[in-house]
């Protein structure tokens, strides 16, 4: 046998050594621009298997449900299912889902795209790994099992999961952190849509929510690397395949396009509404009721299946559904009824915290309401319509970068999707007109609109949610201090209930020092039930102001690096 400390074995433990001291100064003074690059590559592979896993697992386990052999075709094979099967599948996935997000989640919450634009923003690029994982499973048994709605939500978060173990690993900088959610983010989108471009900037406008070029170059890659591992999979494909009579009639039909934005722009906040006002419904029956929280999917499971024994096609994506608008196969009235069943399915999905993202539903309710415009449009002037197709993918574009606010992005993603790049004009002219509206009506998007319900102010920019991340503990004095007062002038303030607690941040300080006009307020730790509070130090309105603007010059300097 050879010896254990032979010239192998000399020569592996070398190498052992060198990785540890690299890694240990990568931790210390962060990655190069190559070490990074290479990083984002491996990040990139990761989110692009992440999301070809989660297709897999949705397609195995639908097959194991409803027995399809083609999941696009599942609402079609549901539909010849006997009903009571069709009912019972999303009543045992909604038991199962509310098991698992009652067990592994604090507040039964499923984790989505939300939570990585507020881990960017607030929490260095890092986001909650075991209630992200829990919220996986949940979105999967969901999708699964009769939910009405996407993947593209989980897959996002589960890429960002990745995205944070590699930064904890590496001890990565605010910075350095966004910037590989940001890969991570776009590596999943690019692999769930096959869309790399479309990924890139998805990840930049709306995780990110910055074009900075510094971060531009590995989001590209970790995209491309997504793209690769999918199309290894699934071939490089389009995710529809449309006719080829998608052609804009005549200029003189730009202006319907126009109406058709303004139209797909209500639709998408009728649907962010109808969304939210579920949510606050269900809520409102569970604590009224006292149901327990594990019941809660399980009793909009049932729902969804008796909607779906008589609309199958709400069942999962919808892909089937959206390519029978794309392509012309669905008549007026069933295009509106489908595009009202949809939104009830996904409101009650959603309402049900049975997991999955908006952005498949909302491809499939702007693909109907675009057909069924250009119903009507090419009916009232035919001499100058081009196809109703036409209207069914600009719609599709439309009402998803509304609910997505992200015009840019989701422009791109439905010329990747179609691999239709002819109707370019009619496209963006349905998007700007849709997302402008529906950015007034809502806090610009469904995602920014469900943090602010949450209390986390992203939607009216960095001058806002900063304060959030700033503690008083980052500008306080000690007692001890030049210009310090006095502990006797501290402890009078704290017993007239003028000071801070040492967590507290820049949000609730800045209001304090305005209406109480203190030039300084103390700053405690909260101790023991009964007795006094310890006094830590003194925080001045000045140091404050300091704090904050050095939070905004390097959210600037971020921004335009």
């Amino acid at each position: 046998m050879p010896s254990a400390d032979g010239p192998v074995s000399q020569w592996f433990a070398r190498k052992g050594d060198q990785w540890k001291s690299g890694l240990n100064i990568m931790r210390q003074k962060g990655p190069s621009e190559v070490q990074f690059w290479f990083i984002a590559l491996m990040v990139g592979i990761a989110g692009g298997a992440v999301a070809v896993a989660f297709r897999l697992s949705i397609a195995a386990l639908q097959t194991a449900f409803y027995g399809a052999d083609d999941v696009n075709g599942l609402h079609s094979l549901a539909g010849g299912l006997p009903w009571y099967v069709v009912l019972t599948i999303p009543i045992i996935g909604g038991l199962i889902v509310g098991i698992i997000l009652n067990r592994f989640t604090p507040d039964g919450r499923v984790r989505s795209v939300a939570d990585v634009i507020e881990g960017a923003a607030l929490y260095r690029g890092r986001v909650e790994t075991k209630a992200g994982i829990a919220s996986a499973f949940a979105s999967l048994i969901t999708l699964s099992t009769g939910g009405s709605t996407g993947r593209e939500g989980p897959v996002v978060h589960l890429a960002a999961i990745a995205a944070t173990w590699v930064s904890k690993r590496i001890n990565a900088s605010g910075m350095t952190g966004r910037d590989l959610l940001g890969c991570a983010v776009a590596a999943a989108v690019s692999a769930s849509f096959n869309t790399p471009i479309a990924g890139a900037l998805f990840a930049l406008e709306v995780v990110l929510r910055h074009f900075a070029v510094h971060a531009f170059a590995p989001i590209v890659i970790a995209s491309v690397a997504g793209t690769v591992v999918s199309r290894l999979w699934f071939g490089d494909v389009t995710e529809f395949e449309l006719p080829d009579v998608n052609a804009l009639g005549f200029y003189v039909e730009l202006p319907a396009f126009l109406l058709l934005g303004l139209l797909c722009g209500l639709v998408a906040v009728m649907l962010m509404k109808s969304i939210f006002f579920a949510d606050r419904i269900g809520s409102h029956i569970q604590q009224r009721l006292h149901i327990p929280s594990f019941l809660r999917p399980a009793i909009s499971g049932a729902m969804l299946g008796a909607i779906a024994i008589y609309f199958p096609h709400i069942i999962g994506v919808g892909y089937e559904t959206t390519m029978a608008a794309l392509t012309g196969n669905l008549l007026f009235g069933t295009a509106v009824v489908f595009v009202i069943i949809k939104a009830l399915a996904v409101s009650i999905t959603m309402a049900g915290r049975m997991g999955g993202g908006v952005f498949s539903p909302a491809l499939m309710v702007g693909a109907l309401t675009g057909l069924a415009f250009g119903h009507v449009a090419t009916g009232i002037l035919p001499d100058v319509s081009g196809s109703e197709t036409l209207y069914a993918l600009a719609g599709m574009g439309a009402v998803a970068a509304a609910v997505l606010g992200a015009p840019i992005s989701t422009t791109l993603i439905v010329f990747e999707l179609t691999g239709d790049w002819q109707t370019g004009l009619a496209v963006m002219v349905a998007v700007s007109l849709s997302t402008a509206l529906a950015s007034r009506l809502v806090d610009r998007s469904f995602f920014l609109t469900q943090l602010e319900k949450k209390g986390v102010h992203l939607a009216a920019g960095p001058q806002a949610y900063l304060l959030a991340t700033c503690g008083v503990t980052q500008g306080m004095r000690a007692l001890s201090a030049d210009q310090s007062p006095t502990a006797e002038q501290c402890w009078s303030m704290v017993e007239q209930g003028i000071y801070f607690h040492e967590n507290a941040t820049l949000e609730a300080a800045l209001p304090l020092f305005d209406t109480t006009g203190a030039v300084f307020i103390p700053v405690v730790r909260l101790t023991r039930e009964g007795t006094p509070p310890e006094l830590r130090g003194v925080l001045h309105h000045v140091d404050a102001l300091r704090a904050y603007n050095r939070a905004l010059a390097a959210t600037a300097a971020e921004e335009h690096s």
